[in-house]
């Protein structure tokens, strides 16, 4: 197992931001769900090609792995992205790959979301419900389906303060779609 060292952070080497007083900084790292909108259109390519991967993000912290490259309504992401994720009954996740972050799914609302995951020619499936998690390490594909009756909700949380857009294994229908710049 690769670990690194984690590097200490004392009171002292904290700056706040020049021209922010210490509650202005502190706001500026709040995300409000006042001030979320779900964006259908993150994954929308997806969905255009087949109406089964339709799905919303909420972003709060950085922008995710889904190709939107900025939104300045989410707390900047040092070391992680956080996002909230929709997922329609019968609509699904396609399995996809992260060779730079793990990803870990967080079910809050959900009572049927199937975590399919593939590795070197195996696959695995396992069924999450409310307040399940799985964590997907970096270099193994995963993908989800809400089976539920319901509307899925999810946390999704990438390890990477800006993770590279994902990619699908090579005979996925998805991997010969054109992802629109973002």
């Amino acid at each position: 197992m690769n670990e690194r060292a984690v590097a200490e952070t004392r009171p002292e080497d904290v700056v706040i931001p020049d021209g922010k007083n210490l509650g202005e900084w502190v706001e500026s790292r709040v995300a409000r769900l006042s001030t979320r909108t779900l964006d259908w259109n993150a994954l929308k390519f997806q969905a255009d090609f087949d109406p089964k991967y339709k799905r919303a993000q909420m972003r709060y912290v950085g922008t995710g792995a889904t190709g939107v490259s900025s939104d300045t309504n989410t707390v900047p992401a040092e070391h992680f992205t956080f996002s909230t994720m929709v997922l329609p009954a019968g609509c699904e996740g396609p399995l996809h790959l992260h060779t730079d972050a793990e990803e870990v799914f967080f079910i809050l609302r959900g009572e049927r979301v199937r975590i399919m995951v593939e590795h070197n020619g195996e696959r695995y499936d396992t069924i999450l419900g409310e307040r399940d998690l799985i964590s997907v390490p970096a270099g193994v594909y995963r993908g989800l389906v809400n089976e539920g009756p319901e509307e899925a909700l999810m946390i999704v949380i990438v390890g990477s303060l800006k993770p590279e857009t994902p990619s699908y294994p090579d005979n996925h229908p998805l991997s010969k779609v054109k992802r629109p710049k973002a």
